[in-house]
């Protein structure tokens, strides 16, 4: 008969027990907040996942709430080690490039079945305190480190344009898995290749310049007081994640009460589904109003991302988060991601005629318009960023990150007070 373990030996195989099991629940618990999002994931659930009953995950963590605080800060302090690697690298393409490849091998990992997928970023907001300081903290953290890629910025404009070009760069990266997925695995090397190109160069040709026309988007709605209604609940449900803006919540916003709800929607469902509606069309009518107020395919294509960054900087936006589309059923989460990809498409054929017209620079139309889909969706987040300088500047230096490459500095130029 074998000895039980003792002293030293045993205590490090039940720490490797321990930590092998607690991983596992992390692992169940990303997937069930990505799924589902973090106030959707149960303690049931996430045991499920990992062969456990619930009470043996409660032993690692007493609460939901701890379960997915957990989850976050794994996932930030897997950004920030992958940020901490690239910071190596002696110069700004160069530490880009090696963040973009270390979360595409991670992705690759993932596909294959060596890796489990991280906790997505979109709930932190729908925490609560102290947990939430906590984990926007390491975001903050996560956000500089990010920024610092372009090293010590000279003055205050330069400041700002790293500060869009790191959000940027992790919006395309938090992005990629929506679109990584109609890719075999043999080509996320090209996949990885194309989407540096975007970030290298940008997607203007060589000589063009920034000259967008600002379009004036229809905001009708048929319905008396639907609009300032619908407003209301996009900006609490991308504050606040689907679950986490609740009808309540809604309702107290708009200073009306749960009843009025009901008399505009039948349903939470019905609420995002006719947000997303919104923002879609919003999206629809300015490559709509780009395309038939003439010039070359690059204005076109400039003056719509233009008036969308400007629909999100102003009172009058904004536009419904992707982030969203965990809480909707997977019929109606359907309807929505073909309406997104359909949005995507169209930005590609506006690029696809502009390389062949000579007003945009060859390059993967479809990855290009991918890119534009993360900027245009996570412009909202830089809403007090736009804030501090005057609006066409805040939209100027946001566009320039991807329409000009993440390291061209002409924008500065005109950047300045």
């Amino acid at each position: 008969m074998q000895a039980p373990d003792t002293g030293a030996a045993g205590e490090e195989a039940s720490t490797k027990r321990f930590r092998a099991k607690r991983d596992a629940i992390l692992a169940a618990a990303a997937q069930a907040i990505n799924e589902q999002s973090a106030r959707g994931m149960t303690f049931a659930d996430v045991a499920r996942r990992v062969g456990l009953n619930t009470t043996s995950v409660t032993y690692y963590f007493r609460r939901k709430e701890d379960l997915a605080a957990a989850a976050f800060e794994h996932t930030l302090d897997t950004l920030a080690a992958m940020l901490d690697e690239a910071a190596r690298e002696p110069d700004p393409p160069a530490r880009v490039a090696r963040f973009l490849r270390l979360n595409m091998d991670r992705l690759r990992r993932i596909q294959l079945g060596q890796e489990t997928a991280f906790a997505v970023l979109s709930d932190l907001r729908a925490t609560e305190d102290p947990v939430r300081g906590r984990l926007m903290a390491g975001w903050q953290r996560v956000f500089r480190r990010t920024r610092g890629l372009w090293g010590e910025a000279p003055g205050r404009a330069a400041t700002d344009l790293n500060g869009a070009r790191a959000h940027v760069l992790l919006e395309n990266v938090f992005w990629v898995p929506a679109w990584l997925n109609r890719y075999e695995p043999d080509q996320f090397d090209r996949a990885e290749a194309r989407l540096m190109d975007v970030f290298r160069h940008g997607l203007a040709a060589p000589g063009e310049r920034w000259a967008p026309a600002i379009l004036d988007l229809p905001h009708d709605d048929p319905v008396p007081g639907r609009e300032a209604f619908l407003l209301a609940a996009t900006r609490l449900i991308n504050e606040l994640g689907y679950r986490g803006a609740s009808v309540q919540r809604i309702a107290s916003e708009l200073n009306v009460t749960k009843g009025s709800f009901y008399h505009h929607l039948d349903a939470k469902d019905d609420l995002v589904t006719a947000c997303y509606k919104r923002s879609f069309d919003t999206i629809g009518a300015a490559q709509a109003l780009a395309e038939h107020g003439g010039g070359s395919e690059w204005r076109r294509l400039s003056s719509a991302i233009a008036t969308l960054l400007d629909v999100q900087f102003s009172k009058q936006g904004p536009l419904l988060r992707t982030t969203a589309l965990s809480g909707l059923p997977p019929q109606v989460r359907s309807a929505m991601v073909d309406r997104s990809n359909r949005i995507a498409r169209r930005y590609a054929g506006t690029i696809m005629d502009g390389i062949v017209e000579g007003s945009i620079r060859p390059g993967d139309a479809l990855i290009a318009a991918q890119t534009l889909m993360a900027l245009q969706n996570a412009a909202f987040d830089m809403r007090k960023w736009a804030g501090t300088m005057p609006r066409e500047r805040a939209i100027r230096m946001y566009a320039s990150t991807l329409l000009f490459g993440l390291f061209d500095d002409g924008v500065l130029a005109a950047s300045e007070p």
